[in-house]
């Protein structure tokens, strides 16, 4: 079992990782796939008069700021995004079905009402956010489709424990995912050739990373590379073995990927780290979560 992340970047090939996605469906290899809906999403709230607001925490990440109307645009770019992506499997001979976290309590998530951000040399409160972190996932509900012979196609939208629709962050709940699945390996398909020690500079590719430099890396990695370091981070503590970043802008990314392309980071498994379809969560002084 795999689990992939295709990211939202316009420049990502998606049609080259559904195509091998599909041989690895005819092969018998079972998989995930998550998507992002970055350009989609940027491109539809500024259609809308609502254009996309990026804010940096605290702690140095940068994500989209989602108040009560740019998740309602969020919820209408991953309906977009997300059938489409089935359509495609399905015309490649892939039974492939379309959820969003919110459905059948796929993702579980706990929600930041509030959020501390950068506002120059200030750090500011910016209220009524409806992102979140992934804390549990329905592990029942996916065995019971994958044991159907359907592949799943996720939209990572969370549903909290009161009801509420959260924007959950992609990566991270791809890692969550793979986590609970105990999966063989996770692959994020990116806009850029791997890990770059000197971004933009593609010569500067680090070819492997294992768990514990991760957090050093995270200290120079650009831009949204470092989510995918924290995601990568909190699947290797929960177990997994394997996290690629792969060049999702070429042909046969995944193939490239497990030959040794792009960036594999690897770590030693854990053992009795989350439970039974469950991913166990801590929380850091300003709020960032982290798992156990």
């Amino acid at each position: 079992m795999w689990v992939i992340k295709i990211g939202g970047n316009a420049v990502v090939n998606a049609e080259a990782a559904l195509e091998e996605l599909a041989a690895w469906a005819r092969a018998g290899r079972r998989w995930v796939l998550v998507h992002g809906i970055s350009a989609e999403a940027d491109a539809l709230g500024e259609a809308l008069g609502h254009p996309p607001r990026y804010v940096t925490s605290a702690s140095g990440f940068t994500s989209r700021y989602t108040d009560a109307r740019t998740r309602d645009i969020l919820l209408m770019a991953y309906g977009r995004v997300n059938a489409h992506l089935v359509a495609a499997l399905h015309r490649r001979g892939v039974p492939a079905i379309g959820l969003r976290g919110i459905d059948g309590g796929l993702l579980e998530a706990r929600r930041k009402e509030s959020l501390r951000v950068r506002e120059g040399d200030r750090i500011v409160i910016l209220h009524g956010d409806y992102s979140g972190t992934p804390t549990h996932v329905n592990i029942d509900l996916l065995r019971t489709l994958l044991d159907a012979g359907l592949f799943p196609v996720i939209a990572p939208m969370g549903l909290t424990r009161e009801g509420e629709i959260v924007n959950v962050d992609g990566d991270r709940a791809a890692a969550a995912i793979a986590a609970a699945l105990r999966a063989e390996g996770l692959i994020f398909l990116t806009g850029a050739p791997g890990l770059l020690r000197s971004f933009p500079d593609e010569s500067t590719r680090v070819p492997q990373l294992h768990l514990e430099e991760l957090e050093a890396a995270m200290a120079w990695a650009q831009g949204r590379m470092r989510h995918k370091l924290l995601a990568a981070r909190e699947a290797l503590q929960s177990g997994l073995p394997c996290v690629w970043l792969a060049d999702g802008r070429r042909p046969a990314p995944l193939t490239a990927a497990l030959q040794g392309e792009g960036t594999c980071i690897r770590g030693t498994p854990s053992p009795g780290v989350g439970g039974q379809g469950e991913t166990l969560v801590r929380y850091s002084a300003d709020g960032d979560p982290f798992f156990a």
